[in-house]
């Protein structure tokens, strides 16, 4: 099997998948062996939980200098997203510019290119964040 076809079956690498709580119903992301919540109730009982995707941004910075191999991608827009089943996550937020975010604006998951090893050419896809309203149709209400 080539490498590139391993990574696709892996179902965390291109999904929003953590964890659920059999105890408590608490959920994880990334997931854990272990809640966070109730502790060592939950031994065994974390279960696999694929998340909606959608939530809310609490917070967000943009960002103007960035680390070595994504200088291409300056200025954007990195934020904290808390999910409709709890968990929050830091990650970039785009297809909007600074000027349109919001604390508390409704955010869902879009599947996006993150970066591209040169010296093979392997591109790395991951989870971000996009508004999950039309930002035209979010400037008119």
């Amino acid at each position: 099997m080539a490498v590139p076809r391993y990574w696709r079956k892996l179902a965390t690498r291109y999904n929003l998948i953590g964890a659920r709580c059999g105890n408590c119903g608490n959920h994880e992301f990334p997931p854990r062996d272990m809640c966070g919540k109730c502790r060592r109730h939950s031994v065994g009982k974390m279960e696999p939980h694929r998340f909606s995707g959608k939530g809310k941004l609490t917070s967000y910075t943009e960002v103007h200098t960035a680390q070595a191999g994504y200088e291409d991608q300056v200025p954007y827009i990195v934020g904290i997203i808390e999910l409709e089943e709890g968990p929050r996550l830091t990650t970039q937020i785009v297809d909007c510019s600074a000027d349109q975010v919001y604390e508390g604006m409704p955010v869902t998951d879009t599947f996006r290119k993150i970066g591209e090893d040169s010296d093979s050419g392997i591109i790395y896809y991951g989870t971000k964040f996009r508004p999950a309203v039309p930002l035209a149709e979010a400037e008119e209400q």
